[in-house]
């Protein structure tokens, strides 16, 4: 039988953390095409700060990356990220009207979170950022699959929803899933530990973060 995979394994040993954030309210809002305006406009105020983080944090991924494939695969991240995702957030404060800055982003949940994401990447090397964005973009892709084959009333959280089934997006997951499971063929038990504890770590951040536009 072939070993286990270093995703996989994260993956099982996380399962409930996983399926804890898989079955948040805010995922079965989505879903049931029940989120209110307000809940929606505050994760997309939060989430919209958080995007000027992300960027750091693929930044410094290019920054250790070890080799020349994966500096190229992280600088289009970074380009996506600063030109399209952040696009997206303008365009839709604009044409709702929203005022991000009447917005507290430095809730505890919120800020947590940023600092949370921000840390593992800077105290980390690349493998721990790859660990952390693979529990973000796997969990996103994983429930937006299931979403977007439901009726969405609103038009921006029908996009925001589509965005993350992209097959850019799709591509972005596979690949954060395929860097831990070719670093996984050589690693030492206890750094195969130590990154499932951070996809755990990055997992609790996100169902406490999903918790703030409720709040």
């Amino acid at each position: 039988m072939a070993a286990e995979s270093l995703s996989a394994r994260i993956l099982r040993e996380n399962d409930a953390v996983l399926g804890a954030m898989l079955s948040h309210r805010f995922v079965e809002d989505v879903k049931n095409d029940r989120l209110s305006k307000e809940a929606f406009e505050r994760y997309l105020v939060y989430e919209g700060a958080f995007v000027d983080s992300a960027i750091s944090i693929f930044a410094y991924a290019a920054a250790t990356a070890g080799t020349i494939a994966q500096k190229r695969w992280l600088i289009a991240v970074l380009n996506a990220l600063a030109n399209e995702q952040i696009a997206y957030f303008e365009r839709t404060f604009a044409s709702r009207g929203i005022d991000p800055s009447s917005f507290d982003t430095g809730i505890a949940e919120v800020e947590a979170f940023r600092a949370g994401m921000l840390d593992i990447a800077r105290q980390g090397g690349f493998l721990d950022t790859v660990a952390a964005m693979f529990a973000a973009e796997w969990m996103y892709w994983t429930w937006c699959r299931q979403a977007a084959n439901r009726p969405i009333s609103d038009p921006l959280l029908k996009e925001w929803v589509d965005l993350h089934v992209d097959p850019n997006f799709a591509a972005q997951a596979q690949w954060l899933k395929n860097e831990l499971d070719i670093a996984g063929e050589t690693l030492e038990e206890d750094e195969k530990a130590r990154l499932s504890a951070i996809f755990g770590r990055a997992m609790q951040l996100e169902i406490d973060f999903h918790d703030a536009p409720y709040l």
